[in-house]
């Protein structure tokens, strides 16, 4: 394992990251028990004497939706859903329509949905584009990020092409990576789709945010994240508003870092 100075710097750059963290469980054998047990320690890692505030969201497949809400109720932590047949993306859209909806209706803060990665390599730009803003027109008022799946796509212009796609059917935030495949967030990925992001800012003057998730679950592994985007997007970027890591493994690793 890659191993992290404790300098000052670092340390407020990790205390910024962990804040803009959805700290998550998407696996097969999630159960209401482990959901409230994933609340609660989120609830609980935070150090206002260190300077260490909440994460941003707890991310649940969308049955958890409301258990989720319940026992944050009454924090300033989100509740994200992946919908929209996470992680593979193959149903019809109608079917991907019915469940951001009923994740909308369980009360979820923030959807996290993925595009029809075979659409895109098939060259159907134009119908990737309409299933992402059918699914804005759901999540309205809400946060919408839409994942690319970048391990699926194999060359820097199909990963651009997602990217812009997404940004240009109202996603608020493009993400690397579901975490169910054996390629997930790279660096190499991210930089693409961060220089979209900023091209995208140069043209309209509106910034989108970006996520990266799958495999990140150190703090030196994050602390590269960050820095790339504050060197493409600028530190102002590197807020929840815009920033986010997607974490299972990394939480309470990060958390055991900025307290020891």
């Amino acid at each position: 394992m890659c191993s992290i100075e404790r300098s000052p710097e670092t340390l407020e750059s990790l205390r910024k990251v962990f804040t803009c963290i959805d700290n998550t469980t998407l696996e097969g054998c999630d159960t209401h028990q482990k959901v409230r047990e994933l609340c609660r320690k989120s609830l609980e890692m935070h150090d206002n004497t260190r300077g260490i505030g909440h994460v941003a969201a707890v991310c649940v497949y969308p049955v958890f939706v409301s258990e989720a809400k319940r026992c944050l109720a009454h924090s300033d932590i989100h509740v994200a859903s992946v919908a929209g047949a996470f992680p593979a993306g193959q149903s019809p859209l109608a079917v991907k329509l019915q469940e951001v909806q009923y994740a909308v209706d369980e009360g979820a803060d923030e959807i996290d949905m993925v595009i029809s990665r075979g659409l895109l390599i098939e060259g159907e730009q134009s119908r990737v584009f309409d299933e992402i803003a059918a699914i804005r027109a759901i999540t309205q008022g809400r946060v919408l990020k839409v994942i690319l799946e970048t391990g699926e796509l194999k060359t820097e212009l199909l990963i651009a092409q997602a990217s812009q796609i997404a940004i240009d059917a109202g996603a608020d935030f493009i993400k690397t990576s579901t975490g169910k495949i054996a390629v997930s967030a790279t660096l190499e990925a991210s930089e693409i789709m961060l220089n979209i992001i900023k091209k995208h800012f140069e043209r309209t003057g509106k910034w989108v945010g970006f996520k990266a998730a799958g495999g990140i679950s150190t703090p030196a592994e994050v602390l590269k994240y960050y820095q790339l985007v504050n060197h493409i997007l600028g530190n102002k970027q590197t807020t929840n508003q815009f920033f986010r890591i997607g974490a299972s493994r990394l939480t309470e690793k990060l958390f055991s870092f900025l307290t020891k």
